[in-house]
């Protein structure tokens, strides 16, 4: 099916074609018409199923006939959980919408406020913005959504991991009742539900299972090893697999400091992204890291929750996450559009309780592995027999170059 059969005009097909896309993903195909309708609609889909485009381009479809937008107003609002994911999205309205005279911006916290109240001056079709700064911009009277059509909830399981829940409530309160809602959300847990509820009311529902898109070509690893030597283990497999690139997931800013810093002891050079970091430092990484500059990107999940680069050839959990949903984000990371894709996890003992909750969610054993003179001396037992996954993943067994 070709986006064309979507409803879509001719400037924003070839837009779409020009990005290397012939045709709709699931989430595309099932949503777009949905949005194209004037439906409310909610939709469960995982990272790297383009569902950016599926709330995108029937939205910039619907505002081409729209009269001008006037000053200090917006027609479309696409609220995010974080800066980097704003930026992202915006980046893409911006790459479907060259072939039309339809304006957007990106406005989030951590930025001097007095550029972004210049830029909604003249008025913004499309404006993604963080609940946070949205608000502040609102009490300065910088921006007024009288005439805000259409609001889009993006990562809205996110949102509420991270707390916004009030300032959501406060931004629907003051929007017009008149209007057409879409959340997308990768699970739609009975908290997002919750939301959806008074956000989005008599809405289409869709969702994209997770098992049908959990990536029959990422290809996944665990190699099991003592949490004091994971980053021993990391350098090793760098070296020793002549490694090009990957995106480095960890819990917290102090580890990933450390990491870098252990790295760069073994002449490796890494650099750490997190929320620690200044805006402006973290949107220089993130833009050396698509380009290639930077080789080994050490990141919180919360911080990378924006990054979407499409040639990523792999990412390592180096902890696991909390969130069995979570490590589905991570690795779907790399593997994007189709690609192949590795994911590789570090998994100590006391990773043991997340691992059971993962492999539970995904329904299947992850293959395990050990790296010769790393094998772990406190063993990680085997899943829990009680949470035991449909069936197991067959894998290769991770061999070291060095004998």
């Amino acid at each position: 099916m070709p986006f064309s059969s979507l409803g879509l005009s001719d400037p924003i097909v070839q837009a779409v074609t020009e990005q290397g896309y012939q045709t709709p993903t699931p989430i595309q195909e099932k949503a777009i018409p949905v949005v194209l309708a004037g439906k409310n609609l909610i939709a469960a889909a995982q990272t790297g199923t383009g569902k950016t485009a599926s709330f995108v381009l029937p939205i910039l479809q619907k505002l081409i006939d729209s009269p001008m937008v006037r000053p200090k107003r917006v027609h479309a609002m696409i609220l995010t959980p974080t800066r980097e994911l704003a930026i992202q999205v915006e980046e893409n309205i911006q790459h479907y919408a060259k072939h039309l005279d339809i304006t957007s911006m990106a406005m989030y916290g951590g930025v001097d406020v007095e550029p972004q109240k210049q830029s909604l001056i003249e008025g913004v079709d499309i404006l993604v913005a963080t609940p946070g700064r949205l608000l502040d911009m609102y009490t300065r009277r910088a921006i007024h959504f009288d005439e805000t059509s259409i609001l889009v909830i993006d990562e809205a399981d996110r949102m509420l991991d991270m707390g916004f829940i009030a300032d959501l409530n406060k931004i629907v309160e003051k929007l017009p009742e008149e209007r057409q809602n879409l959340l997308f959300s990768a699970t739609l847990s009975k908290q997002v539900r919750f939301l959806a509820r008074t956000a989005v009311t008599d809405a289409r529902e869709i969702s994209i299972a997770p098992e049908n898109i959990t990536t029959p070509k990422i290809e996944q690893h665990l190699i099991t090893v003592d949490k004091e030597f994971k980053s021993a283990l990391l350098s090793h497999l760098i070296v020793d697999q002549k490694w090009q690139q990957a995106l480095i997931f960890i819990e917290t800013k102090r580890g990933a400091a450390k990491l870098v810093s252990q790295l760069e002891k073994r002449e490796i050079a890494a650099e750490s992204f997190h929320s620690g970091r200044s805006q402006a430092v973290r949107e220089q990484l993130l833009s050396d890291f698509k380009e290639g500059k930077i080789q080994f990107l050490v990141a919180t999940g919360i911080a990378a929750r924006g990054i979407d680069i499409d040639d990523l050839d792999r990412v390592v959990n180096y902890d696991l996450p909390d969130e069995a949903e979570d490590y589905v984000h991570r690795i779907g990371r790399t593997g994007r559009a189709g690609a192949k894709g590795e994911a590789i996890s570090f998994v100590s003992r006391d990773d043991f309780r997340n691992l059971c909750a993962i492999e539970r969610h995904l329904g299947y054993f992850i293959n395990r592995e050990v790296i010769e003179g790393l094998e772990p001396k406190l063993v990680v037992p085997d899943s829990n027999a009680a949470h035991a996954p449909k069936k197991a993943q067959k894998g290769r067994r991770r061999q070291s170059n060095k004998r």
